[in-house]
Order: structure tokens, then sequence, then C-alpha cells
């Protein structure tokens, strides 16, 4: 995580030094603001990773002598093809189009909302797939 906490430390620096020079150039307030807070969040992330990476540990992306047979292995559970996206996907479409046709359209989203959704947590749980 070297290499990100870096990489973001490096932004803060950038968003704190045009900030400033946002404000002393402008004198506007909103944008001075928002440039010093887009900072302070690199800086939080930039915070999170030098503990992450204290906890974790040396990674073997972080090693310059690591060979690729070192990261072999099982690398986490990878879903087969599922349909349920798409139908979430056109369910918050139809939720979306409520407001612009009428209420009755965003009911139906929701209806199918629960649908949608509680097929894409259950797909392992039934069908070919079965746990």
């Amino acid at each position: 995580m070297k290499s990100e906490k870096t990489i973001f430390g490096a932004l803060g620096i950038y968003f704190l030094i045009v900030g400033a020079a946002y404000y002393f150039l402008t004198e506007e307030l909103v944008g001075t603001v928002a440039l010093i807070l887009t900072a302070v969040m690199s800086f939080i992330i930039t915070t999170y990773l030098a503990v992450a990476g204290k906890q974790t540990g040396r990674r073997l992306e972080d090693d310059v002598d690591a060979e690729i047979y070192q990261g072999a292995g099982e690398l986490g559970f990878f879903p087969p093809q599922s349909i349920w996206p798409l139908w979430v996907a056109l369910t918050i479409g139809v939720i979306c189009l409520g407001p612009v046709f009428g209420w009755w359209l965003t009911l139906a989203g929701i209806g199918m909302g629960l649908w949608s959704v509680t097929g894409w947590v259950m797909q392992f749980y039934r069908g070919d797939y079965a746990h």
C-alpha cells in the first residue's frame, strides 16, 4: 500500500496548494472550501492506507523482488453469469421514471425491486449453483 499512500498524499498536498492559490487569486470561498475538503479527503485516505499497511504487513505488490508465482493460489469466489444485475438496473430505471410518469410507476418499481434484489441475493441458494 506504499505506492497508493504516496499517490493520495501527493494529491492531498497538491489540492492544498491549489486551494491556497485559488483563494489568493480569486478570494472566492466556495471553491476554496471545496479544494481544501478535497485535500482533507485525500489525507484521510492516506492515513487509512498507512494504518492498514502497518496492520497487514508488506504485500507482494510492494516487494520489488517478488515473483509472479508467489501470488498464485485461490483469489476468491467469482460468480458465474447472472441475469439479476440486469433486472436490478431495469428496476432502478422504472423507479427513476416514476416521478416523470406518475407515482404508480414508482410503486411498481419498488415491487420489482423487492423481487430483483431478492433474486440477486438468493441466486446461490437455488438452481444450478446452489450451495
